[in-house]
């Protein structure tokens, strides 16, 4: 069977917390191996650098569904002054797969739309695993109504492993809902700028991409179905999922080279998870720049850019 986890930090860490038992060890030995010990430690940073350089888009994968992965919650939190949570599509319900509101970025009001995961696995089983309802995607057209209304930028924040597909989601319109949020962003009267954090599977991450600057996380995906849909779709098993993974050319340099993304934020080894105050200071930073250039514009300017913007997806790459 395919193995479902990336565990190399995970070992690492267990080998680090060694070498730090072996250095206590010869200090209360009187035995000095400091030199030989700090040689070992750069050479074990070197090794994990190259490693996390070099993974597979099967590994980026298992790496971007860590649970200690920072949600769309943790980025909202550390970017804004201030942050007030809406909810409901005022048809149906509230969905908690989907986190909306209006915030201060940089000291200017923004709508921030996101896919929200959880921590746990209660908290996942609260937001559905991040995998939106119609009732959701209902809530983010209503959202993105409002800030064309109040003339406020967009930011969207892409983590999900797809739209829910279940019966009643189907019943409930799900592919409507989400054709109706695809519309809504294409012809957008302000600014929108979306990120991909982790990950980004099939109409439940483009519903949030349709954008004028999209941003990648380093170790992000981005693709038309999750890898194990289309496995089951072609070839009726999941053991296929590694392999579709580097067929589909869903990693953040593939992407760049289509011209799907604008900027790819380089995550440090182990994953954003690793150090998340640093990445969101990383993406305010683009994200901000991004925005000084899109007010700018007028617009019937915003609008055509973003239609070219579009229109050329892919057509100078190298297929």
């Amino acid at each position: 069977m395919l193995k479902r986890q990336f565990d190399y930090e995970h070992k690492y860490q267990s080998l680090k917390q060694k070498v730090t038992e072996l250095r206590d060890a010869s200090t209360n030995l009187d035995i000095n191996l400091a030199a030989e010990i700090g040689e070992m430690e750069k050479r074990m940073e070197n090794l994990r650098a190259d490693k996390y350089r070099q993974l597979t888009p099967w590994e980026k994968i298992l790496l971007i569904r860590q649970p200690e992965r920072p949600t769309t919650r943790d980025y909202i939190e550390y970017l804004c002054d201030e942050w007030i949570e809406l909810h409901g599509d005022r048809l149906f319900g509230e969905d908690r797969a989907i986190l909306t509101g209006i915030g201060s970025f940089q000291g200017r009001p923004v709508t921030i739309i996101g896919h929200q995961k959880g921590k746990d696995t209660k908290d996942n089983i609260r937001n559905n695993f991040g995998m939106p309802h119609p009732e959701g995607y209902r809530k983010v057209e209503r959202m993105l109504l409002q800030a064309e209304k109040f003339k406020r930028p967009v930011l969207t924040f892409i983590d999900t492993a797809g739209a829910y597909p279940g019966v009643g989601a189907e019943e409930r319109g799900q592919a409507w809902a989400i054709s109706r949020v695809l519309t809504t962003l294409s012809a957008l009267k302000v600014p929108v700028v979306a990120v991909i954090t982790g990950e980004g599977g099939s109409g439940g991450a483009l519903a949030l991409a349709i954008s004028d600057r999209l941003i990648m996380f380093s170790h992000a995906v981005f693709s038309v179905a999750s890898c194990e849909a289309c496995a089951s779709i072609l070839w009726r098993s999941l053991d296929k999922a590694e392999e579709m993974a580097a067929a589909l050319k869903i990693t953040a340099a593939d992407l760049l080279q289509f011209g799907i993304v604008d900027e790819i934020i380089d995550e440090p080894p182990g994953g954003a998870q690793q150090d998340p105050d640093a990445m969101a200071d990383m993406m305010g930073a683009s994200i901000k720049r991004y925005l000084d250039e899109l007010l700018e514009l007028e617009t019937d300017q915003l609008l055509e850019l973003r239609y070219r913007k579009l229109r050329n997806v892919g057509l100078d790459a190298d297929f």
